[in-house]
């Protein structure tokens, strides 16, 4: 079995991460001795989350990946920290968080979520995850509506049908029984290096292969979703082209022609990256250009009669 896809949200390349930090100890927040980081942890119903603090502006969610932490986004964080406020959150049993008791689901770490950055002062934020990150982000957005003002999926499912077959074999395998083939992948070196406890590997993978053999389809919650939105996926994504487009169409996108001068362009978006795999677009650069336009809420895009008249 091939662990490169494996899980869920595996990740395939050690040069993404950043060089690690201990992560910070008693008070909250802590201040790094950089400047430029701000170091923290909160406390939400049993979890205590670990999050890192970067840049100035509106404030930005930014949900990793499965098996990885904040360190997956260390290619993107400069770009997105120039024009955001970015609070970037290592999930419940991941990087730095530890796994504890509570049992784990996506339903549980979007409240979570919205809780957090509540704590931090912020009754609303924009939001971006990837993949499992894309599964709290949903879900955080669902139950929490008036927390998110915008939100970007990376790489994310509104139901667990749409895997292709083999993927979803291979997380229907995923248990600890699979630690000591993973000791070599980017996965376990990332989570060596910044988990409180490193004996937990094995425990999280049950409980990570517990939750992926479970079903859920959220189609009816997701038209219910009043917040713009935007999806992302690689060309050569994990999902099946038919879900990603029918996603899109419970937004309300992809329903109708969007008119000569834009006049039935849906609000949400839809962009899939050329040359991208579920494995490399969380390092993208492409990806945070794509996202940031959206997630200010501007367009550079004129249509044909204002390009016609701009050109008299």
């Amino acid at each position: 079995m091939k662990f490169a896809t494996l899980a869920l949200w595996a990740y395939t390349a050690v040069a993404v991460l950043l060089p690690v930090a201990a992560p910070a100890a008693e008070a909250r927040p802590v201040v790094n001795i950089s400047a430029e980081v701000i170091k923290g942890r909160q406390s939400i119903d049993g979890v205590d989350y670990y999050y890192e603090i970067r840049g100035k502006g509106e404030p930005l969610l930014l949900l990793h990946g499965g098996l990885g932490s904040i360190e997956m986004f260390a290619p993107l964080m400069p770009k997105l920290s120039e024009h955001r406020q970015v609070i970037a959150v290592d999930l419940h049993g991941h990087g730095r968080t530890p796994l504890g008791q509570r049992p784990f689901s996506c339903q549980s770490g979007g409240g979570d979520m919205a809780a957090l950055v509540g704590k931090l002062g912020h009754p609303q934020v924009d939001v971006m995850g990837y993949s499992l990150g894309s599964c709290v982000a949903l879900r955080m957005a669902i139950q929490r509506p008036a927390s998110v003002r915008r939100l970007v999926l990376v790489s994310g499912a509104y139901s667990d049908d749409g895997y292709y077959p083999g993927i979803r074999a291979q997380q229907n395998g995923l248990t600890a029984a699979a630690a000591p083939m993973m000791k070599d992948t980017p996965m376990y070196l990332n989570y060596a290096a910044v988990a409180p406890n490193v004996g937990e590997f094995p425990r999280l993978l049950d409980t990570l292969g517990d939750f992926m053999r479970g079903h859920y389809d959220w189609s009816a919650e997701v038209k219910q979703l009043q917040m713009p939105v935007m999806l992302v996926y690689g060309d050569g994504d994990m999902y099946r082209p038919e879900h990603v487009i029918k996603f899109y169409q419970l937004l309300g996108g992809g329903l109708q022609d969007a008119g000569w001068g834009r006049e039935t362009l849906s609000r949400n978006r839809l962009a899939i990256l050329p040359d991208l795999t579920h494995y490399d677009i969380f390092a993208s650069p492409r990806l945070a250009t794509t996202a940031l336009p959206f997630l200010d809420g501007t367009s550079d895009v004129k249509s044909w009669a204002e390009q016609v008249q701009a050109a008299k």
